[in-house]
C-alpha cells in the first residue's frame, strides 16, 4: 500500500485520505459502517472539521476506543482566541478523544502569525503544549493565503483545492509545501464532483510523492470504485493523457468548484449547485430536470443582488453571474421557464 509522509510531522499516512464532510449526508449507522470499511482496506487519515456539523460525532461512532493507527485531522473557523478554546473542546468531546493529531485554521480570513494581536497562533501553541493538539495547519482557497501559509514556515500542512484541474500556480504550491517540509492535504481531488474519472484523477495525484487527496466519499460504491482503482494499481499511458485533457479543455477556466462558501442564501437559493447545475447535468448520472431540480433553478430568480455570494466566493466567480448563466442553458434545454416558488 503506497504511503504518504505529511511533511515536517512525520505521519506517514495511506496514499488515500477520506474526507469527512459528505458523511453529514448519511445517516449515523451508515456512515459509521462506510467510515469502519474505509478502515479496514487500509485508509488511516480522516479528515473532519468543527463547521462540518455532526461529522465529528460519527467519526466517534465508528472509532470510539479504537482509534489506533488512526491519523485524525479536524479544522476550527473560530475568528478569536475564546471561540478557538470552545471550539477545539467541543471537537474532542463530540470525538471522544483527548487529542487531535492535526488542527488546521479552516480558511482563515488572514495567515496568523505570532505578534500579529490576534493570539490565535499562540493559542495553537498553547493548545499543543497541553497536548490537545499534535501539529498545526491551515486549510485555504485562495493562493495568496496559500503562499503566505508556506512563507511564514509555521505550518506543518497546507490543505488546498488540487486536482487534474489545476494549474501551473497550484502545482507551484505543491513544490513549494515540498521545499518547506510541508505535507500538502489535496481537498476537491474530484472538483466537487466534476471529475467522474478516479482512475484519471489517482493517475495525477501519483505524480507528486507528498500529496495527500481526501476523497469525499458518502457511498459504498464510491470507496469500491476507488479500491477497484488501486487494486488494478495506478493507470497511466497516452489513453489517460487524453482523458485529462478532454477535462480539462471542458472544465479549466471559471467553473463552480462547489466548495459552498458562498451559503446561506438570504432568500433560499442553492446556490453551490445552481451555479454548476448543467455541468453536472452534463457529467454526472443525476437527472438535474425533476421538479424538485426546476423549484430549485426557479429560485434562483428571486436573487436580491445583495452581494454576499460574491464577497464569500473564493474564486472571484461572480456566483449571481454564473446562475444567470446556467438558468439560461437550463432553460433551453428544459423548453419551458419554471415557476418561480
Amino acid at each position: 500500500m503506497e504511503r504518504i509522509r505529511l511533511g515536517r510531522t512525520g505521519l506517514e499516512v495511506c496514499a488515500d485520505g477520506f474526507g469527512a464532510l459528505p458523511i453529514q449526508r448519511m445517516s449515523m449507522p451508515d456512515a459509521a459502517a462506510l467510515l469502519r470499511r474505509a478502515r479496514a482496506v487500509g485508509i488511516d487519515f480522516f479528515d473532519t472539521a468543527r463547521a462540518y456539523t455532526d461529522s465529528e460525532a460519527k467519526l466517534k461512532a465508528a472509532f470510539e476506543g479504537n482509534w489506533d493507527g488512526i491519523v485524525l485531522a479536524s479544522k476550527t473557523m473560530a475568528k478569536n482566541v475564546a471561540d478557538f478554546w470552545r471550539e477545539l473542546d467541543k471537537s474532542l468531546a463530540e470525538l471522544g478523544r483527548d487529542h487531535i493529531d492535526l488542527y488546521q485554521f479552516h480558511m482563515p480570513q488572514q495567515c496568523y502569525k505570532p505578534g500579529d494581536g490576534t493570539g490565535m497562533y499562540e493559542a495553537m501553541l498553547e493548545a499543543k503544549a497541553q497536548g490537545k493538539i499534535r501539529f498545526i495547519g491551515m486549510t485555504a482557497h485562495r493562493l495568496d493565503r496559500a503562499q503566505q501559509c508556506i512563507d511564514s514556515g509555521l505550518y506543518d500542512t497546507l490543505q488546498f483545492p488540487f486536482s487534474y484541474l489545476s494549474g501551473p500556480q497550484e502545482e507551484a504550491l505543491v513544490a513549494g509545501c515540498k521545499a518547506q517540509d510541508m505535507g500538502f492535504i489535496a481537498m476537491k481531488a474530484l472538483s466537487g464532483g466534476l471529475i467522474t474519472d478516479i482512475a484519471a484523477a489517482r493517475a495525477y495525484m501519483g505524480r507528486f510523492d507528498n500529496v495527500v487527496p481526501i476523497w469525499g466519499l458518502q457511498r459504498e460504491s464510491e470507496l469500491d470504485a476507488l479500491l477497484a482503482d488501486r487494486a488494478a494499481g495506478r493507470a497511466s499511458g497516452p489513453e489517460v493523457e487524453k482523458r485529462i485533457a478532454a477535462d480539462r479543455a471542458e472544465l479549466g477556466g471559471a467553473f463552480c468548484r462547489g466548495c459552498g462558501y458562498c451559503m446561506p442564501c438570504p432568500v433560499g437559493i442553492e446556490i453551490s449547485m445552481c451555479a454548476r447545475i448543467m455541468l453536472f447535468s452534463r457529467r454526472a448520472s443525476m437527472d438535474m430536470f425533476t421538479p424538485e431540480w426546476q423549484h430549485k433553478m426557479a429560485q434562483t430568480r428571486n436573487c436580491i443582488e445583495c452581494g454576499e455570494c460574491a464577497k464569500a466566493c473564493p474564486y472571484d466567480l461572480g456566483p449571481p453571474a454564473l446562475m444567470q448563466k446556467n438558468y439560461t442553458e437550463y432553460v433551453a434545454e428544459l423548453g419551458f421557464e419554471p415557476k418561480v416558488p
